[in-house]
């Protein structure tokens, strides 16, 4: 009998065949379920709890800490916009660092881009990588490019002891695709991590982070980290992509500019719309800018200093 049997696995995220993805700190009064037709993997590392499962209807799913991170049905929507907002908001981007991101989905994405030379990727469990060659092969066929290099390491920790006093070891773009703010990975959430940013870009380079939150969840926490990306970059957008296993269906994006002229919310660089096609199932230069356009209520709440409150939102107003 395989130590992965459903009838018999026992998980304090699953029961009677479904996985419930719940936390009170992130979503409080809610949570996502999916059907479990069958465990893949599971295993305990020395940073997280790493979870795989083929869902009934989602495909192959990946779970960190009892967070799902990436399902192949849905997670172009998300692997996509994390990359190509700011990759096609550059004018020439060669040099790409992404933190995190051990499934390869955003790397798939960075190396579509002709004019990216390289793509290092950051990643602190090796784990990750493994399975997702194993079980998202699609996502994971990217580590096969001589653009790749993967360095096993806390991003955090290799952006502080790397020297960018050269203009050469400088990046163009950065994508911290981490997980959300608990444990270590809460040092990508502080001020301390967007100085390291800066410091590792080139003079016009673009920085984005996934922002844990959505506007329907915990916006105020989005309000505060983009205060805190304010205090060192003198450019920074809130933009957002919908993604059904994200609870709430969405997931928020902050995209950050050394260079204040620079206008994230319209690409740099288009390609033909016949080129978007064959090559992206989410992104488009018109989904580009839209992306950055926000309900009223919630355009309003992350501009206006006076309004702390997102809560007190009345959602029946004629």
């Amino acid at each position: 009998m395989s130590p992965f049997d459903l009838d018999n696995f026992s998980h304090s995220l699953i029961e009677n065949g479904w996985f419930r993805e719940q936390s009170d700190l992130h979503f409080p009064g809610q949570a996502l379920q999916l059907k479990i037709k069958k465990i893949l993997h599971y295993e305990k590392t020395q940073f997280q709890d790493v979870l795989v499962f083929q869902s009934e209807t989602y495909g192959n799913v990946l779970v960190l800490d009892g967070i799902i991170q990436v399902s192949e049905r849905d997670e172009f929507s998300y692997q996509e916009m994390i990359t190509h907002l700011p990759l096609f908001s550059h004018p020439n981007p060669k040099k790409v660092l992404v933190i995190g991101g051990g499934d390869g989905g955003v790397l798939r994405e960075v190396i579509k881009h002709q004019s990216v030379q390289q793509a290092i990727l950051v990643e602190i469990d090796e784990l990750v990588i493994e399975l997702s060659k194993k079980f998202l092969p699609n996502m994971a066929s990217s580590f096969n490019s001589p653009k790749v290099k993967v360095i096993l390491d806390d991003g955090f920790k290799y952006l502080k002891n790397s020297s960018f006093l050269n203009e050469s070891n400088k990046f163009d773009v950065i994508i911290t695709d981490s997980s959300d703010p608990e444990g270590p990975a809460q040092e990508f959430f502080k001020e301390n991590y967007f100085n390291l940013l800066y410091n590792a870009l080139n003079k016009n380079g673009i920085v984005i982070s996934q922002t844990s939150e959505n506007f329907w969840l915990n916006f105020k926490f989005i309000k505060n980290l983009k205060k805190i990306a304010l205090k060192v970059f003198p450019n920074v957008e809130f933009s957002y992509t919908c993604v059904p296993t994200y609870t709430s269906g969405q997931l928020g994006l902050l995209i950050c500019s050394k260079d204040k002229n620079f206008n994230l919310k319209v690409p740099l660089r288009k390609l033909p719309p016949s080129d978007e096609l064959s090559l992206f199932k989410y992104y488009n230069s018109d989904l580009h800018t839209a992306s950055f356009v926000l309900p009223n209520w919630a355009s309003n709440y992350l501009e206006n200093n006076d309004n702390d409150d997102n809560n007190k939102v009345n959602y029946n107003e004629k």
